[in-house]
């Protein structure tokens, strides 16, 4: 936290601070549904695509539509708008923009999608983004089966948000866990994706091994592969197995 309100330190005199709200830090505010500075009303789902409201200092702007995927790009959209509104580009212009971004890579990309099969791949690997995914494909597909295949990020992460990520994960139908990912950190005892797997109350679940993939998801509904790790080296065989 210290080193996050020294970074807004660095912000220049005339400079503006936008900040997520329930953040204890102090700027002008953007967040959902609540009481924010900048805020995203009445969302909804149509055709597929996230239609909402944003609500500024200075009015209401109608039925943005975000041209991606995922509850959270929701979010990232209403921060744009603030940013830009405050750069002195029109609401319409700013509704027209956010429409048209097509994202970045390993964001929700959806890398399957036929009568059978979603497939979904994110870089989340922190509870509140895995929390964010898995609410967003509930959203786009509500009666149907959501399995998550997740590889924990560094063993401090995993110690330190244990139960967060119990939690998160436990919003899935099944949950296919991985081996943690340990980038440049050393094991730490007891803190394994066994241990995790303990405390998810997912209906399904199992560890497995990165061989054990694609076979694995061969009775998935709607798959999402998430993790900051090499768990991205399983996009190209998954899509061509669900594609065969």
């Amino acid at each position: 936290k210290k080193s996050f309100k020294d970074f807004t330190k660095k912000i220049k005199p005339k400079g503006k601070l936008f900040v997520r709200n329930g953040l204890p830090i102090e700027g002008i505010t953007y967040g959902i549904e609540d009481n924010s500075d900048y805020t995203a009303q009445n969302i909804r789902i149509e055709n597929g695509r996230y239609k909402f409201d944003v609500r500024y200092p200075k009015g209401i702007c109608e039925n943005v539509v975000s041209g991606l995927p995922g509850i959270h790009n929701v979010e990232n959209a209403v921060a744009a708008f603030a940013m830009a509104y405050f750069q002195g580009i029109s609401p319409k212009g700013i509704a027209s923009a956010i429409q048209s971004f097509l994202g970045v890579k390993r964001r929700f990309d959806l890398h399957v999608k036929t009568s059978n099969h979603v497939y979904i791949d994110d870089y989340a690997h922190h509870p509140k983004e895995i929390e964010m995914a898995l609410r967003s494909a509930r959203d786009l597909y509500p009666k149907r089966k959501l399995t998550v295949a997740f590889q924990p990020h560094l063993y401090t992460r995993t110690r330190d948000f244990m139960d967060d990520f119990a939690s998160a994960l436990s919003a899935a139908d099944q949950v296919l866990l991985l081996a943690i990912y340990p980038a440049r950190e050393l094991p730490i005892e007891g803190v394994n994706s066994s241990a995790l797997l303990a405390k998810i109350s997912a209906k399904q679940k199992g560890l497995y091994k990165m061989d054990a993939f694609p076979e694995v998801i061969a009775d998935t509904d709607v798959l999402l592969t998430l993790g900051a790790g090499d768990i991205d080296t399983l996009i190209k065989p998954i899509k061509e197995y669900l594609t065969k």
